[in-house]
């Protein structure tokens, strides 16, 4: 790179990190009084003049100052030098709020909290995907001689519990049978094999367990697919409501809110992040998203050694602080590794 281009690129982050941090177009005047450019204005000037030709920055308003484009953010990202890295504070913090999580779905409620507001945008975890969790173990608890307990816990973390109305009833030897049939079908499979398993076991059994074993295999064959509704959770939407005119135009923000409901939209915006500890930022129109081209995405993937079990990120307007966007998100998501690898 010339010394010209990276006295361009300088121009351009000083522009950038001006108009995250003020809102107000940037003039060649504010950055030479604000940066030590080593320039004079009117080559401060000049490089702007070529900026706004080749699609980096653009004038919002006749005799204002200029503000970054999609083009822009992109270029400033690709040329983030270092992130600022979390205190050591903030991530001891971090570590205990989400070891408090007494299971998965508070872990990810936690993580979620902590993104929002840690970036102040709208925060956003997968759960894990069927293919991507193992049955741990089963438990089967009788309640009373007609009434059962099912305990379905996954390698990652997540905890089902379901009651089985038996309509006969059953003694100790009963439990007992099923409960050695069910966990040799399902034990240290993936969800949906064990789901497989469990469905075909009814053929193999006569005599008056087999209803019995019918009714419990429902149960579990419903526990075990995967279920979109609960696939996600949100946090921080109101972050949104922040900042209306980062938007673009009226109506953009009603857009977002209602993109944001759809869960399939959102799945779509975390299916880039399949890399713990590689962080991807999606600007604009990046996200393919049309009702989503004024926002950006900072995602990563979430995991446990040799596994990726979702993704996660934030969500908010074009003009966000991405060096401590990207620094909050792969901290937390490496924290829940962590702490979903120790359970």
């Amino acid at each position: 790179m010339s010394t010209t281009e990276e006295r361009r690129l300088e121009v351009l982050r000083a522009i950038v990190a001006d108009y995250i941090a003020t809102k107000e177009p940037i003039g060649s005047k504010s950055l030479v009084e604000r940066h030590n450019l080593g320039v004079s204005s009117a080559t401060v000037r000049n490089d702007m003049a070529v900026l706004e030709a080749e699609g980096y920055i653009a004038q919002p308003h006749t005799s204002s100052g200029r503000i970054p484009t999609d083009k822009g953010y992109r270029e400033f990202v690709d040329n983030i030098a270092e992130v600022k890295p979390l205190s050591p504070a903030e991530r001891k913090a971090i570590m205990q709020f989400l070891e408090s999580g007494v299971d998965l779905d508070d872990v990810l409620r936690r993580g979620v909290r902590l993104l929002a507001q840690l970036t102040r945008q709208v925060a956003m975890v997968q759960y894990p995907t069927v293919s991507a969790s193992t049955v741990r173990h089963l438990e089967v608890v009788a309640l009373n001689p007609a009434r059962l307990l099912l305990v379905v816990i996954t390698d990652t973390g997540r905890v089902d519990q379901r009651l089985v109305d038996l309509g006969a009833v059953v003694d100790d030897d009963d439990v007992s049978a099923l409960r050695g049939m069910l966990g040799k079908a399902m034990d240290g499979k993936r969800l949906s094999a064990a789901s497989a398993a469990v469905s075909s076991l009814p053929e193999t059994v006569q005599g008056p367990l087999r209803d019995v074993l019918v009714r419990v295999s429902t149960v579990l064959v419903e526990t075990l697919v995967e279920h979109p509704e609960d696939r996600l959770v949100l946090g921080g939407t109101a972050n949104l409501t922040r900042n209306v005119g980062d938007f673009g135009f009226p109506g953009s923000l009603r857009q977002v809110l209602e993109a944001l409901e759809e869960q399939v939209v959102v799945l779509k915006l975390l299916a880039a992040a399949q890399h713990p500890g590689t962080v991807t930022v999606q600007i604009g129109e990046e996200t393919r998203v049309e009702q989503m081209r004024g926002t950006s995405v900072v995602s990563t993937g979430y995991g446990v050694p040799g596994a990726v079990l979702g993704g996660m990120g934030v969500l908010g307007p074009t003009r966000m602080d991405y060096p401590g966007t990207i620094a909050s998100v792969a901290a937390v998501a490496r924290y829940i590794g962590e702490v979903l690898a120790e359970r």
